[in-house]
């Protein structure tokens, strides 16, 4: 299988992408820096990638040679600006830049490669727990949870578009996972959010997501999952 993946340099990404190719799957790794991590794998890289970019799809088309067909495409790249999240600390400039890097980039570019996808292809978009409005009990982080909940509507909306040429569509959330992003985004997390969640690390957390992934068809298209399956309210 051929999986091609966003924001693969590190954290859950890079775990994918080590986890997909020692099991023999080839991985098309998409990345804005070049990390030796993602370099010591055998994965096809393209880097140098700002998805939020005008011609950022269309360069990562053109990477790929012609005739190549994705079994699975991975929206992985995500952006979270805590120090922005809280009503009296807003910054609309920020939160487009979440905006731009969790939502649109996605739609993007899966449209960019749409010509790449065939009956049976699947689309995973990483998402998160704060993007559901139904289980918002904490409030706070407006442009990530308002982002991530525009990813999800975009996902719910391709899975409609797709299905008549078979291509299947889920959103994943995959817990609190230590990357650089929990990282930055560790200050303007509302602790109600975060009480009783493990730390996971992304290895660990990689396993689940592509699980959830191999069993995606087409019949279960469209729907906000955790990385063990379970229904997440929108």
């Amino acid at each position: 299988m051929l999986w091609l993946i966003t924001g693969a340099s590190r954290g859950i990404g890079l775990a994918m992408t080590r986890h997909l190719i020692a099991r023999g799957d080839e991985v098309v790794a998409v990345c804005r820096t070049l990390t030796a991590g993602l370099s010591a794998t055998r994965a096809r890289i393209i880097s140098a990638i700002d998805l939020t970019a005008a011609d950022a799809p269309a360069r990562v088309a053109a990477a790929l040679p012609l005739g190549t067909a994705l079994d699975v495409l991975v929206h992985n790249a995500g952006a979270a600006l805590p120090s922005r999240a809280g009503l009296e600390d807003l910054e609309a400039d920020a939160m487009r830049r979440e905006y731009e890097v969790n939502a649109l980039a996605p739609l993007r570019l899966t449209q960019a490669l749409l010509s790449r996808l065939r009956a049976g292809s699947r689309i995973a978009i990483v998402s998160s727990r704060a993007g559901s409005i139904g289980d918002n009990g904490s409030g706070g982080m407006y442009g990530y949870r308002m982002s991530k909940a525009a990813a999800n509507m975009a996902g719910v909306s391709l899975a409609r578009d797709l299905a008549p040429r078979g291509i299947a569509v889920v959103m994943l959330h995959p817990g609190m996972v230590r990357t650089d992003l929990l990282a930055t985004a560790s200050g303007g997390i509302p602790p109600a959010m975060t009480a009783g969640a493990a730390l996971l690390e992304p290895d660990d957390v990689a396993p689940f997501l592509v699980a959830r992934i191999d069993e995606l068809a087409v019949a279960t298209s469209g729907r906000f999952l955790t990385r063990s399956g379970d229904v997440l309210p929108w």
